[in-house]
């Protein structure tokens, strides 16, 4: 594949051209599976290069963390080659969390029977609007005691740090059953029909209920921030 601006052979379709500074596609989309992921690459919702990496999962688990870190980093680095204004990704839970945190573009999860096809019906959907506000400046309503003190306030900022998420309104701490977990944790509830959501906090037996008001406009871009919200507490330790 040649570079459609000034013709420079690429390395492979749709890498960025650093000749004349030239982006060749728009959109990545990730398949993972544990041991094969499939890189398919987008621009102007037409497929222009696939590619396929793989590995093997080593049985011991002290070096299967490495196995799967380099695995993921082969799938980042092809996408950095591409300086994409987007990332689409299903699959392997553990292959998405590694190859997300080591990429710095817009990333979402999809779960779709065909991913590409997808995608390229999704392209002229408006994005989400970006939220860039503090925790303090996220944080309103009538409760301003958190569940868990500190503690809570760090599940809030894992929750509060998400781009898409405009506001979160505490509710007030009630009394529940039993817990037999130590420690706040937290759970985010299916989205609204508005996109919004709910974060359930859990410390020992008090429960808070937390709305969180994002900047998805319907049930199914809601379900995908709640998606990315779960997965953030589980990475930070705080899910239930």
């Amino acid at each position: 594949m040649e570079c459609r601006q000034c013709a420079t052979p690429l390395d492979r379709p749709g890498d960025y051209c650093l000749v004349c500074q030239t982006e060749n596609a728009d959109t990545i989309v990730l398949e993972l599976q544990r041991e094969r992921a499939r890189v398919t690459v987008l621009f102007e919702e037409t497929v222009v290069g696939h590619r396929t990496v793989t590995t093997t999962p080593e049985p011991d688990k002290e070096q299967e963390r490495s196995e799967l870190r380099y695995f993921a980093g082969q799938i980042a680095d092809d996408v950095r080659r591409k300086r994409p204004e987007e990332v689409y990704a299903t699959g392997e839970r553990d292959v998405l969390r590694e190859v997300r945190a080591q990429l710095r573009y817009p990333f979402y999860r999809i779960a779709a029977e065909d991913p590409v096809e997808h995608v390229i019906e999704r392209k002229g959907d408006p994005p989400l609007d970006v939220v860039e506000a503090s925790v303090a400046e996220k944080l309103g309503g009538s409760h301003s005691t958190l569940i868990g003190g500190r503690a809570g306030r760090d599940v809030l900022e894992v929750v509060a740090g998400h781009p898409h998420v405009k506001k979160i309104i505490p509710g007030p701490i009630e009394a529940g059953g039993s817990g037999s977990r130590t420690g706040v944790r937290g759970k985010v509830t299916r989205a609204d029909d508005t996109g919004n959501v709910r974060l359930l906090l859990r410390d020992g037996s008090s429960v808070q209920e937390n709305r969180v008001v994002t900047t998805a406009n319907n049930r199914e871009l809601g379900e995908r921030v709640r998606d990315d919200l779960n997965d953030a507490l589980v990475e930070a330790g705080f899910a239930q």
